[in-house]
């Protein structure tokens, strides 16, 4: 068994220990730039490769793509986690960061969908899914090289490092793309958005040069002089029920929660003031770019708090108040960011009423779906124009009415209309349903001078704070629950099921639970329950090895 060994009150960081972590966090940095940019120009891509599709469509569709990215990353996680334990950590290195490098820089050189039709799109998700499977065997590297040559007592601190490569490379990724907006002005959307992607082959040759300088960890290099590696890490890390349901406990008692945690933070609530609240994307941009400097340094805090006081407090804790506290941040979010809207859903709500059975779920992520009924059309409109609703069933009704104020709309059925008659259909309801909400006080974007900047960023800041609680201690946590032979495999799966699953699906699932439900705030209930559920999990479950002795063998 490993066994627990207290803080011996290690010295400060050595020149040789800051060279271990920044060769480990400044590659993971580039990595998660290169991923993030994708999130920050979901809008962009939309129009770029998927025009073929309605608005609110494309959007999905590309929060799809997005997704994609996380949805292969478990499976990175098991090709590059074998591997890391079967020839070492340092090699997965630059495997990882070639194949993402590569894959970043040709998106930048992709045409588009007016240019190449639908391959166009086709070859982006595949590329999205060559930078999630590079991500797959990244963090495990990283968490795994950089604790196994951490001393003793301030393994949290030392790892804290890799959990703050993400909200790095955000930040890197948002402040290369408002400089390439200043540089590019009206042409960012028509050309200048691949400058960041190509930026990154400046990245590449970077990282690599820097992961070419390293050595192999003290720990893994133990074991493989005395011949202990795994000769089957995956079958005995997911094989053996004393390993899997360390697997198990990790990923729905310590992951899944951290994961919707920090995606609600630092890419829900960006998508939400863009594309919900109408908060111009310039704005948003600064306002989180600001939010993730002011946080930045929680995350080393928190790691080395989590050196004295254990992982798992840390990490349920930050759980338990976002699941405690984000319907009130993001209802504070709409008053604050666009006061316009609040008001004008407190004086004038809007109320469909549909015979359920006419209703689809609106999610249609391959875009071959056609929702064409009077319910499909009404939701469809609405949810374009980010107008918060509630629902009156009528089972006697053939046709979906809106009621926006005093004003009631009926929308129409486009079942057995041709495609222009389908078309001029629904362009009259848009149209019609845009004047009475314009009527009725509903702001068709959020007024820059109205919003409140510094509430805004103080809201956003909690959310984050939130983030770096669940997240800051996560690396040291999952290294320490399981033995060097089968390190790197056992830790990377269940955190990129949590991550890529449980996190990266989020900003999807919650804009079609909008689509559905009606409340711009009805998505929040996926990270709300998935936090509070791995709050309890864990607190039951998840057993904290705080400073245990990596070297051990079991």
């Amino acid at each position: 068994m490993q066994n627990e060994i207290t803080d011996v009150g290690t010295p400060s960081i050595t020149k040789s220990e800051w060279r271990v972590i920044i060769a480990a966090s400044l590659g993971a940095v580039f990595e998660w730039y290169e991923f993030f940019l994708y999130g920050a120009l979901a809008a962009v891509i939309a129009a770029q490769f998927f025009s073929g599709l309605d608005d609110t469509s494309g959007f999905i569709f590309a929060l799809l793509a997005f997704a994609a990215g996380f949805v292969v990353r478990p499976i990175g996680a098991l090709v590059f986690g074998r591997l890391g334990d079967l020839v070492g950590r340092k090699y997965t290195f630059m495997l990882t960061i070639l194949v993402m490098g590569g894959s970043t820089v040709a998106v930048g050189f992709l045409p588009s969908y007016s240019a190449m039709g639908i391959a166009a799109p086709i070859i982006l998700i595949a590329l999205r899914m060559l930078q999630g499977l590079a991500l797959g065997g990244e963090y495990g590297a990283a968490a795994t090289y950089v604790a196994e040559h951490a001393p003793r007592g301030k393994r949290g601190e030392f790892t804290s490092y890799i959990q703050l490569t993400s909200t790095v490379g955000l930040l890197l990724s948002l402040l290369v793309i408002v400089i390439s907006r200043q540089w590019t002005g009206a042409d960012f959307d028509t050309w200048g958005w691949r400058i960041p992607f190509l930026f990154s082959g400046l990245l590449l040759v970077i990282s690599v040069y820097i992961r070419s300088s390293m050595h192999e960890s003290p720990a893994f290099k133990r074991i493989k002089s005395e011949g202990k590696i795994s000769k089957a890490p995956l079958s005995e890390a997911f094989g053996q029920w004393r390993n899997l349901k360390l697997v198990l406990s990790s990923l729905f008692g310590l992951l899944a929660g951290q994961a919707v945690v920090w995606f609600t933070a630092l890419f829900y609530s960006m998508f939400f003031l863009t594309q919900t609240l109408k908060v111009d994307v310039s704005t948003t941009n600064l306002l989180v770019a600001l939010a993730l400097i002011i946080t930045a340094p929680m995350y080393i805090m928190i790691g080395k708090l989590s050196d004295k006081v254990g992982r798992k407090p840390l990490i349920l804790g930050g759980c338990l108040l976002a699941a405690l506290t984000i319907f009130p941040i993001f209802h504070a979010l709409t008053k604050y960011a666009n006061p316009a809207l609040a008001i004008a859903q407190e004086k004038a709500p809007i109320v469909v009423t549909t015979n359920p059975g006419d209703c689809s779920f609106q999610f249609n992520p391959t875009g071959a779906a056609s929702f064409t009924s009077s319910c499909d059309v009404a939701r469809r409109v609405m949810a374009a124009n980010a107008a918060s609703y509630s629902t009156s069933d009528d089972v006697s009704k053939s046709v979906t009415t809106v009621r926006i104020g005093e004003t009631v709309i009926t929308s129409p059925s486009l079942k057995t209309l041709s495609a222009a008659e389908a078309k001029l259909a629904e362009l009259e309801f848009r149209t019609s349903v845009g004047k009475a909400l314009s009527q009725a006080g509903y702001p068709l974007k959020a007024d820059p001078e109205a919003i409140n900047k510094p509430m805004v960023l103080l809201l956003l800041v909690i959310l984050m704070f939130y983030g770096a609680m669940a997240l800051g201690p996560m690396g040291a946590i999952m290294v320490e629950m399981f033995p060097t032979r089968i390190r790197y495999s056992a830790m990377s799966l269940p955190y990129h099921l949590g991550n890529g699953w449980f996190g990266g699906l989020l900003p999807t699932l919650c804009f079609a639970l909008v689509a559905q439900n009606g409340s711009i705030y009805a998505g929040l209930w996926y990270p709300v329950i998935v936090a509070a559920a791995s709050f309890a999990i864990g607190a039951i479950f998840v057993t904290d090895k705080r400073n245990c002795d990596l070297s051990a063998d079991d």
